[in-house]
């Protein structure tokens, strides 16, 4: 019963056409295929690896009402997706089916799992649903700065981390990674990441601390109108040059003091040459055992201002950013109180 990977990220909105046009104009996403069903239509759009579906229609209205614009369904590629299904069922999940008969798993919040068999592809595409394909373009051609979806991370109700890490556990497989937990001022947050044996499917699962004064966390919660996806971190191999095109493409990224870039290259020895550049980008950086790594966030291009974005580029690194998390929780912070 094993999970595999993300076979593909599906987005719900009220806005196809602005929505799309974010992932591509901005992102460099390659619109690949659409389909067409009684209550939906869906758009898949494809960078490297990362297949991104964007849905709207009257079958979703529940759900944009309740959360607007966001994740609704993360698929997942399984060796066996009955037995998983069964597995996820015995972990307390509610089970349906799709259209097309596959088992679909609740997971956090109104955020769903479709289950796909490993080899489950139609022409290079998702066999969830029938597509048509975008004339003179193949999804092995959709290539750009992003190589692959690199985590998600999924927001959760305050003292609830350790009930979904094991739920993923036992539903799905997943094996925890690491933990953090971090103190800002009065506000605090707790991490656990969570993966599969493949490595390839990673939840970043966060909460905030009940106990503390309620912050952003808290803030997502209730614009979201409960737990959901609050972002989707790509992949990619030269993020000064990704978060460049993405700027001048009309991408709006989170802000990072120049104090912050002021120690970075005592903090990190062998960065030296490189801190300027980071500095004009605003790109964060991190070091572990293995390697470095190098972040930078969107702002919410949606109207709640819930989900956003990740670029990342890991040179050798396999954690999470440890430095960066306080990091990016401060440039949230400032960004939430001066929006």
């Amino acid at each position: 019963m094993a999970v595999h990977d993300i076979g593909y990220v599906e987005l719900y909105t009220r806005d196809t056409v602005t929505a799309v046009d974010y992932f591509v104009s901005a992102m460099g996403f390659t619109r690949v295929a659409d389909s067409v069903e009684p209550e939906r239509s869906s758009v898949l759009l494809q960078q490297g690896e990362v297949r991104l579906v964007v849905t709207s229609g009257r079958g979703i209205v529940r759900f944009l009402e309740q959360h607007g614009d966001g994740i609704a369904d993360i698929a997942l590629t399984c060796d066996d997706v009955e037995a998983t299904a069964a597995a996820a069922a015995s972990a307390g999940a509610t089970v349906t089916r799709s259209l097309q008969g596959l088992p679909v798993v609740s997971g956090f919040g109104d955020v769903v799992h479709t289950l796909l068999p490993t080899e489950s592809t139609v022409n290079g595409l998702p066999a969830s649903r029938s597509w048509s394909t975008t004339p003179g373009v193949t999804a092995a051609a959709a290539t750009g700065r992003v190589t692959g979806l690199d985590h998600i991370a999924v927001c959760l109700e305050g003292g609830s981390l350790e009930k979904y890490a094991d739920f993923y556990r036992d539903a799905f497989g997943f094996s925890r990674y690491s933990s953090e937990y971090v103190a800002v001022g009065a506000q605090a947050m707790d991490s656990i990441v969570v993966r599969s044996d493949s490595g390839s499917a990673i939840f970043t699962l966060v909460a905030p601390d009940p106990g503390k004064e309620p912050g952003q966390l808290d803030n997502f919660l209730e614009r979201n109108g409960g737990e959901g996806a609050q972002h989707l971190a790509f992949r990619t191999d030269e993020i000064i040059a990704a978060v460049h095109e993405c700027r001048e493409r009309g991408v709006v990224f989170l802000d990072t003091p120049d104090s912050y870039y002021d120690m970075l290259g005592e903090r990190l020895g062998g960065l030296q040459a490189q801190v300027e550049e980071l500095r004009e980008t605003k790109v964060l950086a991190d070091r572990d055992e293995w390697g470095d790594l190098l972040q930078l966030f969107t702002r919410s291009p949606y109207p709640r201002n819930t989900l956003f974005f990740e670029l990342i580029q890991r040179n050798g690194s396999r954690g999470f950013g440890s430095a960066n998390i306080r990091a990016l929780y401060e440039a949230v912070e400032r960004d939430r109180l001066t929006s």
